[in-house]
């Protein structure tokens, strides 16, 4: 049985960023208008103007490290449309996309429907709930996929049948981290074209291409821990208090990580690793459960 291989974790390890390019969303009508997850509170007020300035800043760290971001307006009376990530996983120019668990963000997949059949990919309409890259993590060959809360195990079954990429089914049993990307991130994918300790990415004769991740492993079932263990021996573990301040709610180009400050160890433990953390600060998007990897939907071509 194969595996994936990690990538190299030791400390000072070289770290080689891969240009990126991510769609996101305008938060134009974001705000906290229903209660679907423990993190929002339908009595809470929400600074819009802050919330703005805090996604600007987001998008303004992504052009500055190299990376390509597409912007997309939102549609009226959908204050969620603003978690981009939510809405498809897009591998090799093809676009799985979303139906939502929840009615109140249904509609949400028709806009990205829009958006991704006028940008010319090929899109899939998925018949089980399924929450996009909120909890399917393309990790060195495979695909992460996250249920428990969302995303069904018929949407996993589905997902491998379009992309023909072995799923691996975890699931998570806490809810405040309802999405897997709540929970875990990739580090470095182990692309082609660069990543750390992949010597160029080249894919071995025993199995998939290197990949590093980071996860918090007690939002996982014992039997998910385990398949994570066995699977990244080397990966960054988070504490609780990290998780939940978003810090595995962020993006990595390979090198740069760009992270929720408030998840003060964490960053560290990258910094030990070799990372560049580009602490971002999304705490207004936290009233409604989000953070940076929710606002930023990966285009991979």
């Amino acid at each position: 049985m194969s595996t994936i291989r990690p990538a190299d974790a030791r400390p000072g390890a070289r770290r080689t960023p891969r240009p990126r390019r991510y769609l996101v969303c305008r938060p134009t009508h974001f705000d906290v208008r229903y209660a679907i997850n423990p993190w929002m509170q339908e009595a809470a007020e929400v600074d819009t103007a802050l919330a703005g300035r805090q996604w600007a800043e987001l998008v303004r760290a992504y052009r500055e490290h190299g990376h390509t971001v597409e912007v997309m307006e939102p549609a009226p009376d959908l204050p969620d449309m603003v978690f981009a990530a939510n809405s498809a996983l897009v591998v090799g120019g093809r676009a799985f996309g979303s139906l939502f668990h929840a009615p109140q963000r249904r509609p949400e997949s028709r806009e990205y429907e829009i958006w991704f059949k006028a940008a010319g990919y090929d899109l899939y309409r998925p018949e089980s709930p399924c929450e996009g890259e909120g909890d399917l993590v393309p990790a060195g060959g495979y695909l992460l996929a996250g249920t428990g809360f969302r995303t069904t195990r018929e949407a996993h079954a589905e997902v491998q049948e379009y992309f023909g990429l072995p799923v691996i089914s975890l699931h998570l049993t806490d809810p405040y981290f309802y999405h897997l990307d709540t929970a875990l991130f990739v580090l470095d994918d182990g692309a082609p074209d660069g990543g750390a300790g992949t010597g160029g990415g080249a894919r071995p004769a025993d199995g998939p291409r290197a990949a590093a991740l980071a996860y918090y492993p007690g939002a996982f079932s014992p039997g998910s821990r385990e398949v994570l263990r066995r699977l990244f021996p080397d990966a960054v573990l988070a504490t609780r208090d990290d998780a939940l301040a978003f810090g595995l709610n962020s993006v990595s180009d390979g090198r740069h990580v760009f992270i929720a400050p408030q998840a003060t160890g964490l960053i560290d433990r990258l910094t030990a690793r070799g990372y560049v953390p580009v602490p971002v600060d999304l705490s207004e998007f936290h009233k409604a459960g989000g953070g940076i990897k929710c606002c930023t939907q990966e285009l991979r071509p």
